[in-house]
């Protein structure tokens, strides 16, 4: 299937024209719907996106797929204002998928959004130091994820 789907930019407009009347021709399969939501997206249609991210999670998705529309769906709702689904959907993404930095970054910007700063903070801490090769920073490693749950507290 993947022979005609082209997302490079320009083509996005013509990816999701035959997109949508595969769609209606086969309402069953996620994956379609998952593509049409992420040209959707990358081309800013953001409140056209969601529900075709919607349908694509309902009906089911391969692995990797699930992943994409879970930080998709969850990033398309934050972009709308729509923090508390964002927060659901996120968080439910990572509970599936826990080695996810891109989700759990995803959830952060949601938890900054919904004024939960500390728990954003201590999680985008926790992905820097999960994810850094920088040597300067890996030396205070262990400092840094003792740090990151007490912002607030002096000793």
């Amino acid at each position: 299937m993947t022979d005609w789907y082209d997302p490079v930019e320009g083509k996005l407009e013509d990816s999701n024209t035959v997109l949508f009347e595969l769609i209606k021709k086969d309402n069953n399969d996620g994956y379609l719907y998952y593509l049409y939501a992420s040209n959707c997206d990358s081309l800013g249609k953001e409140k056209d996106a969601y529900p075709y991210y919607e349908k694509a999670i309902s009906l089911g998705l391969k692995q990797h797929d699930l992943q994409g529309a879970y930080l998709g769906l969850g990033s398309t709702y934050r972009t709308l204002g729509m923090y508390k689904e964002s927060e659901q959907v996120l968080r439910k993404g990572i509970e599936r998928f826990s080695n996810d930095n891109a989700l759990k970054v995803f959830y952060a910007m949601t938890l900054f959004n919904l004024g939960r700063y500390d728990e954003s903070t201590e999680l985008l801490l926790k992905c820097i130091v999960a994810t850094s090769n920088d040597a300067n920073l890996n030396s205070y490693k262990k400092a840094i994820e003792f740090y990151a749950p007490r912002l607030k507290e002096t000793w």
